[in-house]
């Protein structure tokens, strides 16, 4: 063991030579630059009365769909209610149908208007335009909307078909 120290300090010693051949483990100045993305201001939309006219035009017919749709809502959920439990075919079920059918019929336009904001909100960021706040929130709005016929419709048809 005594004869293993020496031998230990002699080889350790040719480690803390600084002017030696062997690298410092030192970071070198390219490990020590920043490469991150410098920040950068996202771009403010500008207000645009043309854009603006258009989502009110759309945002009034998404309002005037949503009535319609309602309206025709309540009449399926009291046509479903008294069809419930009724054979398939019956003139009762029939009714409850034509209902559901209405209310999918009735919420086409509100598809339609849902392309119309996209297509808007996909023009605007093509053509490298920041995003405009109320088209967004007119396109989130149309989307719930949707969604909630959507939802609305399922399950009408599920308390139908007995579920």
């Amino acid at each position: 063991m005594r004869r293993l120290v020496p031998l230990l300090a002699i080889g350790l010693s040719a480690c803390a030579d600084p002017t030696g051949p062997y690298p410092s483990l030192l970071p070198r100045a390219v490990e020590k630059q920043n490469l991150a993305e410098p920040e950068r201001r996202a771009p403010v939309a500008v207000a645009d009365p043309a854009l603006d006219a258009r989502i009110a035009t759309i945002s009034a017919s998404l309002d005037d769909a949503e009535k319609r749709f309602a309206s025709a809502a309540r009449d399926a959920e009291a046509k479903v209610a008294v069809a419930r439990g009724l054979a398939a075919g019956s003139e009762r079920w029939l009714d409850a149908q034509v209902a559901l059918s209405t209310l999918d019929a009735l919420r086409a336009p509100v598809t339609t208007l849902q392309t119309d904001l996209e297509t808007l909100v996909i023009e605007r960021g093509a053509s490298g335009q920041p995003p405009y706040p109320a088209l967004q929130e007119a396109a989130k709005r149309a989307d719930a909307v949707g969604a909630g016929q959507a939802s609305r419709i399922s399950a009408l048809e599920a308390a139908l078909a007995g579920a």
